[in-house]
C-alpha cells in the first residue's frame, strides 16, 4: 500500500482500473456489450431497488459512453487530417486545430449538460456523484483520502479547496475519451493542488517522508 501511494506524489496517480480506450464501431455488438457491462458496474453501486429504474439509468450511462465515443471518432480523424494537410504551414495548422477543439468542446459541453440533466431526473445528488466517480475510476475520493492521510494537519479551508479542484477535474475527466486522458485531467489539477499547498508552506516531500515513518511505526505495533 505504501508503494502504491508513493506513486501518487511522484506524478500522476496510477490506477489499476480497466482502460477506457476509444472503441471502434465494429463489431457493434462487442462494443455495446463492453459499455453495457461498464455501466452495469456503476449502477450496482447506486443502491437502486427498482429494476426498471436501474435499467433506465444503466441505459442513460451506456448512451453517454456511446455519444462520447461518437464525438471522439469525429474529432480524432479531423485532427489527424489537419496535421497531414497543413504540416508545412504551422500558423494555418494551429488555427485549424484551435477551431477543431473549439467545436469539439462546444459539443462536449452540450452533451455533458444534457447527460447530467437525465441523471438528475432519476437519481439523487449523491447518486449522480457516484456515477461520476464510476466513470472516472473513483479518483476523487481516493486522491482526497491520500492527501489527507499524508497531510493530517490540513485546515478545513485547504481541504475544501482541494476537493473543489478534484471535483472540477472530474467534470472534465468524465468526458475524456480514454483512460490516459481521464488521468491527465486529474494530473493537471493535482499539480494545481501541489502548487497551492507549497504556497501555503507545505513541503510535500517531507510530508511523504513523515507519512512513511508513521505507516512503518503503525505496522510494527
Amino acid at each position: 500500500m505504501i508503494k502504491k501511494y508513493a506513486l501518487f506524489l511522484g506524478g500522476i496517480l496510477f490506477f489499476t482500473a480497466p482502460a477506457f480506450a476509444q472503441q471502434t464501431a465494429a463489431p457493434d455488438t462487442a462494443y455495446t456489450r463492453a459499455i453495457t457491462q461498464r455501466a452495469d458496474k456503476i449502477v450496482t453501486t447506486l443502491g437502486i431497488t427498482d429494476a426498471a429504474k436501474s435499467t433506465k439509468v444503466r441505459d442513460i450511462i451506456v448512451q453517454q459512453y456511446r455519444d462520447l465515443n461518437d464525438l471522439q471518432m469525429v474529432h480524432d480523424p479531423a485532427v489527424k487530417a489537419a496535421k497531414e494537410q497543413l504540416k508545412e504551414d504551422k500558423p494555418a495548422l494551429e488555427a485549424k486545430l484551435k477551431g477543431i477543439e473549439a467545436e469539439n468542446d462546444a459539443k462536449l459541453s452540450k452533451l455533458h449538460a444534457a447527460y447530467l440533466a437525465k441523471l438528475s431526473a432519476n437519481l439523487t445528488t449523491q447518486q449522480v456523484d457516484q456515477v461520476k466517480d464510476g466513470m472516472t475510476y473513483g479518483v476523487v475520493p481516493l486522491t482526497y483520502r491520500v492527501y489527507t492521510e499524508i497531510l493530517p494537519n490540513l485546515t478545513e479551508a485547504q481541504k475544501t479547496q482541494m476537493m473543489a479542484w478534484l471535483v472540477e477535474a472530474r467534470e472534465h475527466a468524465m468526458d475524456a475519451g480514454s483512460s490516459d486522458k481521464k488521468h491527465a485531467w486529474f494530473g493537471k489539477y493535482k499539480g494545481r493542488i501541489n502548487n497551492y499547498l507549497a504556497a501555503n508552506g507545505i513541503d510535500m516531500k517531507q510530508a511523504e517522508k513523515e507519512w512513511r515513518e508513521r505507516k512503518k511505526a503503525e505496522a510494527g505495533k
